[in-house]
């Protein structure tokens, strides 16, 4: 396993001296886009619509331009006009932001200066982008002061994942979405997943699981699916997890692309979190399976030379099946999300399983609060 490098103890700046100024760096902002889409949204309210699906108040840096975006967006939303003078009575009584500027005043200026509504969405998003580096300011500076604090609770194992979480997370909502897709290009996703299917053995548009009554019904698993195998003890859920995993890793095929990129054409790579059972005890379960050789057999080393001989066969051929365990126990959310993100990057990931859910646990740090 690599190992992260660690810098030496003097490379590690410490806090500046008495006699060093020190140095100020304002966080990224910009007033002007703020003020220019603001000025666009009071002239044209129509200018709200290009922003609406990604901005929200507290992306602006100004808190008083986040107030105003706030109470026009609502106003315009409720079907009413926002304008410098249905707002005015909403400041009436705000603090003035100079002895010579009230805030009514400053709504008039905003709506003067604007010309066109055209740019409403690049200020948008300029507004956008800049609130989403000072959370990434904010994410480091969290993680500076916790990594220098050294709190007895959190191990930097711990503070690393809970980082790299709140970094997902601001990840998944920086993006912008691409809001309304044409019937056209739909149609066009539609096609293309129809001759997948067609070309495929057993005429799947999913994951093939490699049980055909269950492929029938449910046209394989697809992307973005939850689903929960639900039983009563002893009943073969982890059996079933387990076949499932090692029939859709074995159908494993890629194409490499000319951008360095693989198309899957089959089967997918899997991540499966055993939390009960040990890494060993699920590929023992396999081995047995796929050889047709009581585990009971293997566990006790009660085979014969010809059942040997076929083990090592069988394992060397299920060795390059993509399939990945972790076996850590008690494992939380955060740690397995981070885990399977890891996973993601390095090897790729289409299937991910879960045995079971109800071991997983909350990163509350009041234990069971937030079991499964």
């Amino acid at each position: 396993m690599t190992q992260t490098a660690l810098l030496p103890a003097d490379k590690l700046r410490t806090a500046a001296s008495a006699d060093e100024p020190v140095q100020f760096r304002q966080v990224p902002h910009n007033i002007e886009a703020e003020q220019a889409l603001l000025g666009a949204i009071l002239v044209n309210n129509e200018a709200l619509d290009r922003v609406s699906g990604f901005l929200e108040p507290i992306h602006f840096y100004d808190p008083l331009h986040a107030q105003i975006y706030e109470i026009a967006a609502k106003l315009i939303q409720s079907g009413k006009q926002a304008t410098p003078v249905t707002l005015k009575t909403f400041f009436e009584n705000a603090e003035p932001i100079d002895a010579h500027l009230t805030v009514p005043q400053y709504l008039g200026r905003l709506a003067a200066s604007a010309t066109t509504i055209i740019n409403a969405h690049d200020y948008g998003r300029t507004v956008y982008d800049l609130a989403v580096r000072r959370q990434l300011i904010v994410i480091g500076e969290d993680l500076v002061n916790t990594a220098f604090d050294s709190p007895i609770d959190q191990s930097p194992e711990t503070q690393i994942q809970e980082t790299e979480t709140r970094l997902y997370d601001l990840a998944e909502h920086g993006k912008y979405g691409q809001g309304f897709m044409a019937f056209g290009s739909a149609l066009t996703h539609a096609i293309d997943m129809a001759n997948s299917a067609y070309q495929r053995e057993g005429h799947l548009s999913g994951l093939a699981t490699g049980l055909t009554d269950l492929d029938s019904k449910m046209g394989g698993l697809q992307p973005s699916d939850l689903v929960i195998l639900a039983g009563r003890p002893s009943m073969g859920k982890t059996a079933l997890a387990t076949n499932i995993a090692y029939n859709i890793a074995k159908a494993y095929r890629h194409e490499p692309q000319e951008d360095g990129t693989n198309k899957v054409l089959d089967g997918a790579i899997v991540g499966f979190f055993s939390l009960e059972m040990s890494a060993e005890q699920l590929a023992t379960r396999i081995l047995s399976e796929q050889s047709e050789i009581p585990s009971e057999k293997i566990r006790r080393g009660m085979i014969s030379e010809p059942e040997f001989r076929k083990l090592v066969e069988v394992s060397q051929e299920m060795s390059r099946i993509p399939l990945y365990i972790d076996q850590t126990g008690g494992i939380t959310i955060a740690q397995l999300a981070a885990r399977a993100r890891k996973l993601k990057r390095q090897r790729g990931l289409g299937l991910l399983i879960v045995d079971y859910l109800q071991l997983l646990s909350g990163s509350s740090r009041r234990g069971s609060d937030n079991r499964v």
